[in-house]
């Protein structure tokens, strides 16, 4: 089977309607989408910005909050702006990648749901906790997993992953051989080069 990482911070605008899209579209096209958190902070940082570009330029940032809640609109997914933005994605990411399998895709779009769609802080343990308590997962568990050193190093191994394949943000969709697909509307694109309908 083909295979696409999604390559992911939660505190990505256009992440979150990536996360929603993106499990059926794959099973139509026959595609294994692999989950793959990370921060963008340290990418940032290496072009010199210490925050989101969209609020580094105030006219970008204005332009793609319009344009999500269109997005968000039309795919008939609620949206409520964070604030602050960005949320402080690290514990989310820590736990989404001490979960294994379906269990990190329902919480990962828990977060998102979460964040952008009611407008809660992805934070606060409390609103981890309760997604994970809905994904089924021991929150107490679950936090031990995500807080170990182990899985902190891993973390950061991701990190290095995506600054070794040059991600330039989030979404990034990225196929076996690395080809990167960047953003929401390139989802159909990666996926169909996954599957070698554009090669």
């Amino acid at each position: 089977m083909a295979t696409l990482d999604f390559w992911f911070d939660f505190a990505s605008t256009y992440s979150y309607p990536t996360a929603t899209r993106i499990g059926a579209l794959a099973a139509a096209a026959g595609v294994e989408v692999r989950f793959r958190p990370f921060l963008l902070g340290p990418i940032f940082k290496a072009q010199g910005w210490d925050t989101s570009p969209f609020n580094v330029y105030p006219a970008k940032g204005r332009h793609m909050w319009r344009d999500l809640e269109r997005t968000c609109e039309a795919l008939k997914l609620a949206f409520r702006r964070p604030e602050p933005f960005p949320q402080p994605s690290l514990l989310a990411a820590r736990v989404a990648l001490a979960l294994e399998g379906e269990a990190r895709v329902r919480f990962s779009r828990g977060v998102f749901r979460a964040e952008f769609g009611e407008g809660r802080s992805i934070g606060d343990r409390e609103t981890l906790s309760a997604i994970l308590k809905d994904c089924g997962v021991e929150a107490d568990a679950a936090f031990a997993r995500a807080e170990s050193p182990a899985n902190k190093e891993a973390l950061k191994a991701q990190n290095a992953r995506a600054a070794e394949l040059g991600l330039p943000g989030a979404p990034s969709l990225v196929t076996a051989e690395g080809e990167v697909f960047w953003g929401n509307d390139r989802l159909e694109q990666g996926l169909d080069w996954a599957i070698g309908k554009l090669r």
